[in-house]
């Protein structure tokens, strides 16, 4: 992801989580984290004949990675390509040298925590009230990287609707 790709991200975003939105403010402050030599962050998107239809955040930290975001159109659920994302970012806690991921997941997404459940990641606890307004609990989940040596499930690299990693 680039500063360029903020607009777009921001409407998928705001089409999303339209109760808990992230702000402009936030993702330029997670870029700014994203490059140099000691970078923390890694944001990725996905396009489709130049139409963003998906993005994802990991920072990383002390040998522990957190999924910060992840966003699918509505159009592409079910198509695979969160789980294209999720491997990018999980390829990129591997680069990070993590030893484990975390990742928070609203108790009210099934979805997610089923695709999250595919790659490995057992429920820890939850966080209330995490998502506000709505105040909405969040399932705190975790993968240990060092019990899974194999590359997760899902598919890799470039093509409709795959991830463009330069951000």
């Amino acid at each position: 992801m680039r500063w360029w790709d903020i607009d777009a991200v921001l409407e998928l975003e705001d089409e999303l989580f339209p109760e808990d939105a992230w702000s402009v403010g936030m993702f330029w402050s997670e870029l700014a984290h994203a490059r140099g030599p000691h970078a923390t962050r890694r944001y990725v998107v996905a396009d489709e004949g130049g139409r963003l239809v998906g993005y994802g955040g990991l920072a990383a930290v002390g040998g522990v990675a957190d999924v910060q975001t992840i966003g699918v159109t509505r159009d592409h659920w079910g198509g695979g390509l969160g789980a294209r994302l999720l491997t990018e970012l999980l390829r990129h806690a591997t680069a990070f040298e993590s030893s484990e991921v975390l990742l928070e997941v609203r108790v009210d997404n099934t979805r997610a925590q089923k695709l999250y459940g595919r790659f490995g990641f057992e429920p820890i606890g939850f966080r209330k009230g995490y998502y506000q307004p709505g105040n909405v609990d969040a399932l705190v989940m975790r993968r240990d990287m060092r019990d899974m040596k194999e590359a997760p499930p899902g598919e890799t690299g470039r093509g409709p609707g795959g991830t463009d990693t330069d951000g």
